[in-house]
């Protein structure tokens, strides 16, 4: 055993489904390090920032500074090292910076011997084949980067770079790697998952129907997808079994005006024909919402409320305004109170929790859960339809399918006995 297999490095990840991914990536390229579940044990720590809103920067410049408190050597990555890199390395708060484009070199950049700052491209593809995920029964997969929207408040695009597709066989090569190692659900992630083939002359349903067919695979979930993403090939897949029934389509608001001032490329009509349409197909439908955006009027928010009544949701993201520098929305007026954007959120919150409550209650098919863990007596899973259900069971049903038919149905969730 080399000397370097003695240093032990904690990961610490920030923000989205998407960097889950990308610290597996960094772990799968890591071959000279003990990984530790805790960064009270670590030499180094490896931080994958999430720089989405100026509180998310916060919140990671928070972490760091504690990492210095306790001697830890620390080394940047993520979406921040873009925004925020430079600043922390000038200040001496990280040892290394390392961008997207540099996760895979992480066992070369880790044994540095002097401080370095490598933010690398925004036009990479990650080219490892992930097969573990560490305490997680799902499996994220990773099949494209980088977005082609514009979305006045987000930062995203200009961390993540243009949109670009995974290369088909490398997924299908990743799905059944962890298919072997016991995965069965799977969740395709990425910066704008929608966007999927449009560099590559093929479609996000060609890609799931091939995804279906690997051995191993019993249900594929979707992260975020844009409402105008949703074309002919995506339809074809909506009757088959391997697909979670739960959809989540990102709205972000339901007032037309306020759609405009976002710069997003959705509208209100066509989003509730949509969700209509799916939900007629028995899909429980989730959606992102921002409460608080400059220009959010009372009289804008009362049309946004009843509009948003009319959608047929059972989950909800829902997030107060976030000031975002560098971001068009940013430099804009006519901002919104934030106690009255929680306000706002809550009450979005409330209407989606009664909306989804009747379509439990209303459910008559049998429900299919991956149970993930067991919690304060429960054994815990999503369903198909991904309704969390509570179950007591005199057996270890951790990481089992299992199909529930007999359930009480409850404010907080679905309970059951077997």
């Amino acid at each position: 055993m080399s000397a370097n297999a003695r240093v032990k490095v904690f990961f610490k990840t920030f923000g989205c489904r998407t960097n889950i991914y990308d610290t597996e990536v960094m772990i799968s390229s890591l071959k000279d390090c003990e990984v530790v579940e805790n960064e009270f044990a670590a030499d180094i720590v490896v931080v994958n920032s999430c720089t989405v809103t100026n509180g998310a920067d916060s919140g990671v410049r928070n972490y760091i500074s504690k990492q210095n408190r306790e001697g830890k050597k620390v080394i940047f990555a993520g979406c921040g090292a873009d925004t925020r890199g430079s600043e922390l390395f000038e200040q001496k708060k990280i040892f290394g910076v390392m961008g997207h484009s540099e996760k895979e070199n992480i066992n070369e950049l880790i044994f540095s011997p002097e401080p370095f700052k490598r933010v690398g491209v925004l036009t990479h593809k990650d080219n490892s084949i992930v097969g573990d995920f560490h305490d997680k029964s799902k499996a994220f997969v990773k099949i494209q980067e980088g977005c082609n929207f514009a979305c006045s408040y987000c930062i995203i695009p200009s961390v993540r770079g243009k949109a670009r597709s995974q290369d088909e066989s490398k997924i299908l090569q990743e799905v059944s790697r962890l298919a072997q190692n016991g995965f069965g659900e799977f969740v395709l992630t990425g910066t704008n998952i929608g966007s999927y083939g449009r560099d590559t002359d093929t479609t996000l349903g060609v890609l799931l129907q091939k995804i279906s067919q690997v051995v191993g695979v019993k249900r594929v979930r979707l992260g975020s997808i844009e409402p105008v993403q949703i074309d002919d090939s995506f339809r074809e897949i909506l009757k088959e079994e391997w697909l979670e029934k739960h959809l989540h389509i990102a709205l972000q608001h339901t007032n037309e005006e306020m759609l405009k001032i976002m710069r997003r490329r959705n509208s209100v009509r066509r989003d509730l024909a949509l969700f209509e349409e799916l939900s007629s197909l028995g899909f429980a439908l989730g959606s992102d919402f921002i409460t608080g955006h400059p220009g959010e009027s009372e009289e804008v928010w009362q049309d946004a409320v009843e509009n948003f009544k009319k959608f047929p949701l059972t989950h909800l993201h829902v997030f107060c305004y976030s000031k975002r520098d560098g971001t068009p929305s940013a430099l804009m007026k006519n901002s919104v109170n934030g106690n009255i954007a929680k306000m706002r959120s809550r009450e979005l919150e409330s209407i989606v929790k009664e909306k989804n409550f009747t379509f439990r209650r209303e459910c008559k098919t049998s429900l299919n859960i991956l149970v993930e863990e067991q919690k304060e007596g429960y054994y815990t899973g999503f369903d198909q339809f991904y309704n969390r259900i509570f179950i007591k069971s005199s057996e270890n049903i951790t990481d089992k399918w299992i199909n529930i038919n007999d359930y009480e149905v409850k404010k907080e969730g679905n309970y059951a006995k077997i």
